[in-house]
């Protein structure tokens, strides 16, 4: 079996724990290259276009969040106006942010909080900000460690805990299983077909 070489690009470290895992779990032969993370959407959006010429010599597999806008084939146009995409750049956006496709493992992660599962949709794509969900699901959580690492301290201005990256990376490596979450969670699915289905030029 032939190692497909791919570089990745992320916003954040969570969303780079997510695409190891789903190349890893895939059970396909992939090698990381680079992988850049580049602090927000906006800088993903700006190489955008530079990232889809490089893909003509080695395949990239570029993660974002949709945010506030409308769709991902929204985002996707207009990232990348009046350009044909490279069959090569696999271009995925998670709805609304990749927390909630950490949410979609959803019996493995009631378990990491100590909460119900019913306290997680089903369907995580409808979470209008998975990020704060999150946190305040860990409000709740039984576990003394998830509250401080999780939830930021009182008077903070932090949107999230001193730990948030940590623990929920850990999670990700660890315990959530993408034949789980996907269930729950359309635009993980479409990510991880594409991933299975991906023949790199």
């Amino acid at each position: 079996m032939t190692d497909i070489i791919i570089n990745l690009v992320v916003e954040d470290a969570l969303s780079e724990a997510v695409v190891r895992e789903i190349l890893r779990q895939s059970g396909r032969s992939f090698v990381i290259g680079s992988c850049s993370n580049r602090r927000g959407s906006g800088n993903i959006k700006n190489i955008i276009s530079g990232l889809n010429n490089a893909a003509k010599g080695t395949p990239y597999f570029v993660l974002t969040d949709l945010d506030n806008i409308e769709c991902p084939l929204a985002l996707i146009s207009n990232w990348l106006p009046q350009q044909s995409r490279h069959p090569n750049l696999i271009f995925r956006v998670a709805v609304r942010e990749v927390e909630a496709w950490v949410l979609a493992h959803r019996q493995a992660f009631s378990e990491l909080f100590g909460i119900p599962i019913q306290s997680i949709p089903i369907n995580v794509d409808r979470i209008d900000d998975p990020k704060q969900f999150l946190v305040n699901l860990a409000r709740k959580s039984k576990k003394r460690i998830i509250r401080e690492a999780i939830v930021p301290a009182t008077n903070s201005t932090a949107q999230i805990g001193k730990d948030y990256n940590g623990q929920l990376v850990q999670f990700v490596h660890q315990t959530w299983k993408i034949d789980e979450a996907k269930s729950c969670s359309e635009s993980l699915t479409r990510a991880i077909n594409k991933i299975a289905n991906f023949e790199p030029i």
